[in-house]
Parts: structure tokens; C-alpha cells; sequence
């Protein structure tokens, strides 16, 4: 039986469905992704793109060209981070776990990109760093 995950944004307005597993838990402390976040790290699972489904708030679904290969989705009216995804990997979108609905008993399995992390945040648990993206 497929697992089904569902999330919405903060106003609500945005409502998706995952119909699959959800990759590993990654907090990547990317200067970006603290931006996208607002916060210290940004906490994303790979899922596959064929596998989310977006119910409710197509027309609020906003896309932001971060970088050359780089988009990010986000909801337009309260500015909820949805997921992201690389133009050469458009099969892969990078979802952002604050947003799901349904509860999840994954953990987080590594830190990402702390060569870049904020100054004033420490990373207080065991989890693997990497300074880049790990091989």
C-alpha cells in the first residue's frame, strides 16, 4: 500500500498530497536555503515529482528562480516554502518537511553545507556534517 503524506502551507491556500515514500531528511545550512527559511537551516526530503500532487491553490503556487538551475515554490499570499527543484534534476523535488500535515516518525539523517552555516547557531546533535553537498 502507498503512503500517503498530505501538507499545506501557512495561510492554508495550498494544499498537496505526496503518494509515496519521502527521501531522507536532510538540514542544509546553505546561506540560500537560510534565506528561503528565515531560520538557521532548511529542512527538506527528496521525493520523486511524479508523486506530489497538488489538490488545492494552483493559482497561489509561486516559482522563484534562485539560481540558473535552481526554483523555488513558494505560496504567494503567506510565503510558505512548498519544495524546490533543479532544472537538471526536474523528476526530484526538494519539499520542504515544515509543510507536511501529517505526522512522520523519519528523523533527520544529516547536516548539509556547514562550511556556510549561521555564526550564531551551533549543531548540538550526533547527525553526520558535511561542509558541502556529500558525494
Amino acid at each position: 500500500m502507498t503512503k500517503i503524506y498530505q501538507g499545506s502551507c501557512l495561510c492554508e491556500g495550498i494544499r498537496y498530497e505526496i503518494h509515496g515514500e519521502l527521501g531522507d531528511i536532510i538540514q542544509c545550512h546553505c546561506q540560500r536555503c537560510r534565506k528561503a527559511s528565515g531560520s538557521a537551516y532548511a529542512t527538506n526530503a527528496v521525493i520523486a515529482a511524479a508523486d506530489f500532487k497538488l489538490i488545492q491553490g494552483q493559482f497561489l503556487l509561486k516559482k522563484y528562480q534562485s539560481t540558473p538551475i535552481t526554483q523555488r515554490f513558494f505560496c504567494m499570499e503567506c510565503g510558505s516554502p512548498i519544495y524546490s527543484l533543479k532544472q537538471d534534476m526536474p523528476e526530484i523535488y526538494r519539499l520542504r518537511i515544515g509543510t507536511l500535515d501529517t505526522p512522520i516518525t523519519q528523523k533527520p539523517t544529516m547536516h548539509i553545507f556547514t562550511a556556510h552555516k549561521a555564526e550564531w547557531d551551533d549543531i548540538d546533535d550526533a547527525l553526520p556534517q558535511y561542509a558541502n553537498r556529500p558525494e
